[in-house]
């Protein structure tokens, strides 16, 4: 069921000629694409790694994983490193190697690998590997055709991957092993902090107290230098104590706080254009279910995005769009290539960009206010939007 309360209502009859709404024709606001786009904005994506680098003198590492959180990952990745990241972070070794194909040549670090490690890959590439288990690391010491670069991730307090603290001295001592027989060279050691969105260094404690004994442990066991890295982007800008010699900055980089405590500027835009505009008298059913049915004479605008693209199918029912400065309410249930807008007295003509959502300081919404009306987060909002959707850049 659709999270807007249905409304019961029987059509009757149109409603006299005095009833219908005057008309406001409105212009085309834009010739722009045909279809939806994603319109990414690199300069906020400088702009964010620059902010987050004045927080702190670690290095940063700027995380593109899920295509540069759903922004294109070459696009992030370049202006990451423009703005200053001396690391890039992937979690796949095969997206390590478009980036190098690509051209970028700074250290790139793959971590989880859903697929499994492709240490051949890895090798050819320069690529830094991260291994969470002993598994991992015994098979990246067998497969090793030459000598890898391999970071030790500690399980600090997720227990979703990572070392199990029971499992650190077996960990330690293959690693210490193999490096001794060239096959692998240990550059780092990470962990992950599991309440660090709270914006509360009180709940940091823990899981750095966790990383601190493994990092000690890795010390005693004689793989020492190691890069240091914990944090992540709401804990880069809350708690000092989580830095260590580098960040790892993700959903900062497009924009996203998670810890609400500065403001970041917004790296994407979606707009999506009018492909049809109708005059309904009162009473009219929208779309499946007749999940919403008009009170008076209004225009409605059907825009060509929908739920196959990454719209949320359940949305509160103040959902909005902008349209020519303005906000308009979406009404009944998002289609899979559709949404249905309320646009009141005004008819907007086919072909007029509407803008599903883009930074703050426009008349558009936000994402952070769509993964409200969705009941998520914004990070899941902006890697939602689908393959279908291209991604522009200026």
């Amino acid at each position: 069921m659709s999270s807007r309360a249905a409304t019961t209502a029987v059509p009757g009859p149109p409603p006299p000629r005095d009833a219908q709404l005057p008309v406001e024709r409105a212009e085309p606001t834009t010739t722009g694409p045909s279809g939806p786009a994603l319109h990414v904005d690199a300069a906020a994506i400088e702009a964010n790694v620059r902010t987050i680098r004045s927080r702190t003198d670690a290095q940063v590492m700027a995380v593109v994983k899920a295509d540069g959180f759903g922004h294109g990952m070459l696009t992030v990745a370049r202006a990451a490193v423009a703005a200053g990241a001396s690391w890039l972070g992937v979690t796949d070794v095969a997206d390590a190697a478009l980036l190098r194909r690509a051209g970028i040549t700074q250290p790139v670090l793959s971590w989880l690998h859903p697929g499994g490690i492709d240490v051949d890959l890895a090798a050819r590439t320069g690529t830094d590997v991260a291994v969470g288990s002993v598994e991992d690391l015994q098979h990246v010491v067998a497969a090793a055709p030459s000598v890898v670069r391999v970071h030790l991730h500690l399980d600090t307090g997720m227990a979703r991957g990572g070392l199990p603290r029971a499992d650190w001295p077996v960990a330690l001592r293959v690693a210490q092993q193999a490096q001794e027989r060239g096959r692998i060279r240990v550059v780092g050691l990470m962990g992950h902090l599991p309440d660090a969105d709270h914006g509360d260094p009180a709940r940091n404690r823990t899981g750095i107290g966790a990383y601190a004994a493994g990092l000690q442990a890795a010390v005693a066991a004689g793989l020492w230098p190691l890069l240091s890295h914990l944090g992540t982007t709401a804990a880069t800008l809350t708690d000092p104590a989580t830095h260590f010699e580098m960040v790892r900055i993700g959903a900062g980089l497009v924009g996203i706080d998670p810890s609400g405590t500065t403001s970041l500027r917004g790296a994407a835009t979606l707009t999506a254009p009018v492909v049809h505009t109708t005059e309904v008298p009162a009473g009219t059913p929208v779309g499946y279910g007749g999940a919403h049915v008009t009170t008076a004479p209004t225009h409605l605008s059907v825009l060509g995005v929908g739920y196959g693209d990454g719209i949320p199918r359940e949305l509160a029912a103040e959902a909005s769009v902008g349209i020519d400065g303005r906000r308009y309410r979406v009404v009944g249930r998002v289609s899979m290539d559709q949404v249905v807008v309320d646009t009141g007295a005004r008819a907007f003509p086919q072909g007029t960009t509407a803008t599903v959502f883009g930074p703050r300081g426009t008349s558009a919404p936000t994402i952070k206010e769509w993964a409200g009306w969705a009941g998520t987060i914004p990070h899941a909002i902006v890697t939602g939007i689908g393959p279908r959707v291209p991604r522009q850049a200026p």
